[in-house]
């Protein structure tokens, strides 16, 4: 009995193997990412693990996002290494200079950070800027060089030595150390420089110059919710929610009470905003203009009758809302406002016409035949579409809403929903029973005669 408790003890006092995340950062950095990234490094902290492992091979993508993962970097408690598996361009160079150390593969690429628009023209100066002083803060955190660093950003800048462990080296074998030209570095220069700390093919490699060879991996994935937030937050998944929410709460609004239409609209208006404020693409300001713009519908279709200035208002304040809900919390230029307007057009113009060929669609299924009509009842079977009004004909009662041009009437003590020939009568007003024609009743002002 006691050997098995004297091999636990001794089990207990052996040296934890040491745990090792390995996070891939492929593709287009996107909004979707962030969240993934800061839940690793987040579990990676609870496990006490010895190091994040990022496998970086991008292109780059949303300036956003990239600082969203650089500040979630910089704030992590394990060692953070970006293993560059080939490149890391534009917001990959951001990520890859906020960790403590980089290793690239032979013939690697790490630079080319300038902010570009959509059809690959510089960005303005505001946001050239903005991303030359979060690559230099970047790698002055990390202690590495930060004129190469804003060399990767802004071509306008030049230089002709540089401070290398404390040394002045002059710079003959950089492009990019002239004026008009961008710095991106291969893995050989890039060690020249102490722009990283090792070349290694492969991700073994990596782990024993870590010195966590016997390392226990744990490849990290995105799990389902976070490539919801992903899909939630394509651009044009975003546009088509925000267009149908929109439509939705608009055609609740043509109808009294509340039913499937501003159901569908607030689901999806809720999934958007939603998603936008997980991935924080939205901020409370964003929140707080959709909602007063909503408050104004809701007091239009609940407290006024009719369609008038809160209507217009709350419509136009939504809009202004989700505009600026397609602009990223960072300094931008001119055209990523004309591509919001251009996004947030299409999408209203989308939505329309995918709802109107929706219901198109819908009204010729059988099921909707039979939600609507279920069966056609004729009149040669007894059936009738009256509802027994007639003998009111010529009677007078008393308005019991105002009739604008429809609302309610007391008359020989029964409470009758009515419609007006067009013209609007107050409260209280006295009224006479014109016409009976199956469920409609028409009636008229009395003085009018």
């Amino acid at each position: 009995m006691r050997i098995p408790i004297i091999l636990s003890l001794f089990i207990s006092f052996l040296p934890a193997e040491p745990i090792v995340y390995r996070v891939p950062i492929q593709g287009t950095i996107d909004l979707g990412l962030p969240p993934f990234i800061e839940r690793t490094i987040k579990a990676a902290e609870e496990d006490n693990a010895a190091a994040i492992i990022f496998d970086i091979d991008t292109f780059g993508g949303r300036v956003d996002a990239a600082t969203q993962i650089k500040d979630a970097i910089l704030a992590s408690e394990v060692l953070t290494v970006a293993f560059i598996n080939r490149r890391a361009i534009s917001a990959g160079a951001l990520i890859s200079l906020s960790c403590e150390k980089i290793y690239m593969t032979g013939g690697g690429t790490i630079g080319a950070a300038t902010a570009v628009d959509m059809q690959g023209q510089k960005a303005s100066e505001k946001v050239i800027s903005y991303m030359r002083e979060e690559m230099a803060s970047t790698a002055e955190k990390r202690d590495r060089n930060t004129d190469i660093a804003t060399g990767m950003v802004d071509e306008e800048l030049s230089f002709t030595h540089l401070v290398i462990d404390g040394d002045s080296v002059e710079v003959t074998d950089l492009e990019g150390r002239k004026e008009g030209k961008l710095i991106t570095l291969t893995t050989e220069k890039a060690l020249k420089y102490k722009m990283i700390d090792g070349e290694n093919e492969t991700f073994e490699e990596v782990l024993s110059e870590l010195g966590v060879s016997n390392a226990s991996i744990r490849s990290s994935k995105e799990n389902w919710s976070e490539n919801f937030v992903r899909f939630l937050t394509h651009p044009v998944v975003a546009s088509l929610l925000t267009t149908f929410g929109f439509l939705g709460i608009l055609f609740e609004l043509q109808s009294p009470g509340w039913g499937i239409p501003g159901t569908f609209g607030a689901v999806c208006l809720a999934l958007s905003l939603g998603a936008s404020y997980i991935a924080h693409l939205a901020t409370m300001t964003d929140l707080l203009i959709i909602f007063v713009g909503v408050v104004l519908l809701l007091v239009e279709m609940l407290l006024i009758p009719g369609f008038g200035v809160a209507g217009v208002s709350g419509i136009g304040i939504i809009l202004w809302g989700l505009y600026e809900l397609l602009l990223p919390d960072v300094p931008v230029g001119q055209e990523i406002h004309s591509m919001a307007l251009t996004g947030l057009t299409i999408g209203i113009v989308g939505g329309i016409i995918g709802l109107v060929l929706l219901f198109k669609l819908m009204t010729k299924t059988e099921f909707w035949q039979k939600l609507t009509s279920p069966a056609v009842q004729e009149k040669n079977e007894g059936y009738n579409s009256s509802i027994g009004l007639e003998n009111l004909v010529g009677q007078q009662g008393v308005a019991d809403t105002d009739l604008r041009p429809s609302g309610w009437i007391n008359v020989s003590n029964q409470r009758i929903f009515v419609v007006t020939e067009g013209s609007y009568i107050d409260k209280q007003e006295n009224v006479k029973i014109l016409s009976v024609d199956g469920n409609r009743v028409l009636v008229r002002k009395i003085n009018q005669e």
